[in-house]
């Protein structure tokens, strides 16, 4: 045995050693439609997420101590998760695929749609197939939906990770594409609303340097370690609302589609009112 496979069957055996039953049962319980060897069409393979999953646990229910509102609104079968998106690093996008494994019966497996410059980095291409996230092409997010996958999109893009800390929880301008998706697959679309993950890091975008190496920022800190690579821990209260359907042409005019991309945009603003006003503490 080579030092690569020891050091991977070490790795592999401390990972083991840490499911516990329900960790097992919930791994066990993941549709997937994998070859022989163990991987889906997209790359995903369920062994070879345990650390992923056992790191969101840690994220979801120790960390952020995640408290779910109506999850249970999540129907089978293909559905679009839109999503207000902020704080700095996508701890709110591991949160979602985590309530959506541990929180959910039966569990699911959430998509990310995932900027194209995120597949640019080292290992990441390779660690975030593996852990059944994808390039979000339209393409990609088609085959999904028709496979009857739980896609999750952030409409703001990289807009509502870099607004500064007084816009908190002001809804940044949404993209169209996921609104053509939907009409193109009729797929339902349930609105997922946020509140606690706009602190966790509260930062200021070095917009001149970010430009020069190509990021879409490179957030600071004002209190250190600066790099916002380990968020306060916030509490998350994460809202589900009720699926939203939507007749129309995919290939409709901008304007057109601006009216239904308005309406779900709308609903995620209103959960995150309400939610903030329910809320007692940032910490707790």
């Amino acid at each position: 045995m080579g030092a690569s496979d020891w050091l991977k069957a070490q790795w592999n055996g401390w990972v083991d050693s840490r499911l516990d039953e329900e960790f097992r049962a919930k791994l066990r319980a993941l549709p997937t439609r994998q070859n022989e060897y163990g991987f889906d069409p997209f790359g995903f393979h369920r062994d070879q997420v345990k650390a992923a999953l056992l790191l969101t646990r840690f994220f979801y229910r120790d960390y952020f101590r995640v408290q779910v509102h109506g999850i249970e609104r999540v129907p089978e079968g293909r559905v679009l998760l839109i999503s207000n998106h902020s704080g700095q690093l996508p701890f709110d996008a591991i949160c979602i695929a985590g309530s959506m494994i541990f929180d959910r019966d039966p569990p699911r497996i959430v998509r990310a749609m995932v900027d194209k410059f995120v597949w640019t980095l080292p290992f990441v291409s390779y660690l975030y197939a593996r852990w059944g996230q994808i390039n979000g092409t339209p393409e990609n997010c088609r085959r999904l939906l028709e496979d009857e996958e739980a896609i999750l999109v952030f409409p703001e893009g990289a807009k509502g990770i870099v607004k500064p800390f007084t816009k908190r929880y002001q809804l940044q301008e949404f993209g169209l594409g996921f609104m053509r998706l939907a009409l193109e697959t009729k797929s339902p679309i349930v609105p997922i609303a946020i509140v606690g993950a706009e602190e966790q890091a509260p930062a200021f975008n070095v917009k001149p340097l970010a430009d020069l190496m190509g990021l879409p920022a490179i957030p600071i800190m004002p209190f250190p370690p600066f790099l916002p690579v380990m968020p306060l821990p916030t509490k998350y209260h994460m809202y589900f609302g009720e699926p939203l359907v939507f007749q129309g042409d995919p290939d409709d005019e901008d304007e057109v589609l601006q009216e239904k991309v308005k309406r779900v945009k709308n609903e995620i603003q209103t959960m995150l009112r309400a939610g903030l006003q329910e809320r007692k503490h940032i910490f707790w």
